[in-house]
């Protein structure tokens, strides 16, 4: 019998040494995390919405 897995929850942490900050906080590091996890969350979202 399969077994359907309808939830799947990932917890990641990241950690990365000490650099100096930017003017801007993290700089481009921390824009290119929020994109990549605003682009996976809408691509789940857009799966859903087509089953």
């Amino acid at each position: 019998m399969p077994i359907e897995i309808k939830e799947l929850h990932i917890k990641v942490a990241l950690t990365t040494s000490p650099a100096p900050p930017a003017r801007t906080g993290y700089g481009g590091a921390r824009d290119a995390i929020v994109s990549e996890c605003v682009e996976q969350v809408l691509l789940i979202l857009k799966n859903k919405a087509e089953r």
